[in-house]
This record gives structure tokens, C-alpha cells and sequence, in this order.
């Protein structure tokens, strides 16, 4: 299971070392694509149907199927970390998640998002005062 928080910096080649223990669950071979409020996704290659999740088993004729598909496989790339344990992340991706230099990795269950620093730091800062109200909505389904 992959969980904790990870700090790495965007070399001059648009190039991050991905966090080790990190590497160690997923490996060598991911994907890397937009994720849901400014971040991106990465999961290992072998397990990129992971990224269907909710939208396996429904026909392509709705339209929800569609959107959610192109957003998430229509943007992903796949990387190849090199012997340092880095991989470059496509300009198109960049420029969604609004990385400058700084970045943070979170391992989150079975894959990792991956969040600018600056962006990360605004997002948690709203998500602790959010949570209680998040939980408990997600409580009112039971």
C-alpha cells in the first residue's frame, strides 16, 4: 500500500526523482496523467486499468464514460524512470498541474498523486478545514 508524503524538486530537464519507496511499490514502468484538483495521477504501467475504476462495465455511449476516460487516459503518458530514478514529465502535464520547481509526492492507497508544492500546500490547508463535513457526507451513504 502506498502512503506518506514525499518532497523532490523539477531539474532544468523537466526531470523529478521519483521518491524511492515510491519506486519500490510501483517500479520502473508508469503512467503518469492529470488527476482531480490540479494534481497528476501515477500508477505502475501493469496496473493502469486501475485508472477505468468506475467506468468499467458501463457502455461508451454515455457520456460520463466518455469524459471521464479522455481526461484521464487521453493525457496519460507512459514513463521509463532512468537508473537515478527519474522520469520526465510531459509539458502538457507540467503546465495542468501548474508545477514550477518544487513538487510533492503522495502515496495514496495504489497510486501516487503527484501536486506542485505551492498547490499542494493551499490545497491541504482547505482540506483540513473541509474534512469533517467530507466525512460525514460520505457517512450519509451508509
Amino acid at each position: 500500500m502506498l502512503i506518506g508524503q514525499e518532497s523532490s524538486k523539477l531539474d532544468e530537464k523537466n526531470r523529478i526523482i521519483f521518491p524511492k519507496k515510491f519506486r519500490k511499490a510501483l517500479g520502473d514502468h508508469l503512467i503518469v496523467t492529470q488527476g482531480f484538483e490540479g494534481s497528476l495521477i501515477i500508477v505502475a504501467l501493469d496496473r493502469w486499468s486501475s485508472l477505468l475504476e468506475g467506468t468499467e462495465g458501463k457502455p461508451f455511449t454515455e457520456k460520463a464514460t466518455r469524459e471521464t476516460q479522455r481526461f484521464l487516459l487521453g493525457t496519460a503518458t507512459e514513463v521509463e524512470l532512468d537508473q537515478k530514478g527519474r522520469f520526465i514529465i510531459p509539458e502538457h502535464l507540467k503546465e495542468y498541474a501548474g508545477i514550477t520547481t518544487e513538487v510533492v509526492c503522495l502515496g495514496i492507497s495504489r497510486y501516487v498523486e503527484l501536486w506542485d508544492k505551492k498547490r499542494w500546500e493551499e490545497h491541504s490547508s482547505a482540506l483540513i478545514k473541509d474534512i469533517e463535513p467530507i466525512t460525514a457526507k460520505l457517512s450519509e451513504g451508509e
